[in-house]
């Protein structure tokens, strides 16, 4: 069993991605962010995270990420390449061209997830300003096999319970 915390686009905030690293790192074999930090990608806050960069970002974050974890590939984007506020078209090509089993992105601040064609597809949402929800909002996935759960929590530790999820992939 392997756990993954996802965050995105906290737009600034230091102190929060301290806290939530270490709320967290004990018991978590990755740590994503997926863009907009609009922090240099040296900056202590994103100390032990897998970070990717967002249209606001600057400094050499590289755009996607793959890496693996319990068997799982994930590919890790920002989201603005690929236009995921009109649509997951264009990421789930490159999710097929990858062979990703799990894609993380942000852009739109709309936490959600789905599974399309036996992928994964996660928003954590946002840190700093969520959209369509008042909540700021980080997710953490549990690994276990051929399911994956998904945990919703926000900012300031508390789980929102009644968004978690539980997702079957193929493979």
């Amino acid at each position: 069993m392997s756990k993954v915390l996802v965050v995105s686009d906290s737009h600034g905030l230091t102190k929060e991605l301290e806290v939530i690293r270490d709320r967290h790192q004990q018991e978590v074999d990755l740590m994503i962010h997926c863009g907009d930090s609009q922090l240099t990608p040296d900056h202590l806050a994103l100390t032990g995270y897998f970070t990717v960069a967002g249209n606001c970002d600057w400094g050499g974050f590289p755009n996607e990420l793959v890496t693996d974890v319990a068997s799982r590939k994930f590919f890790i984007t920002h989201g603005h390449l690929y236009s995921v506020k009109t649509s997951l078209m264009g990421l789930k090509y490159k999710a097929e061209e990858t062979g990703a089993d799990i894609v993380c992105f942000g852009h739109s601040h709309v936490l959600g997830a789905e599974v399309v064609d036996g992928r994964l597809y996660i928003n954590p949402g946002s840190i700093r300003m969520p959209r369509e929800r008042l909540e700021k909002t980080y997710v953490l996935l549990d690994l276990q096999g051929g399911r994956v759960r998904m945990s919703v929590y926000e900012l300031n530790g508390r789980e929102i319970a009644g968004l978690s999820r539980e997702f079957v992939l193929e493979k």
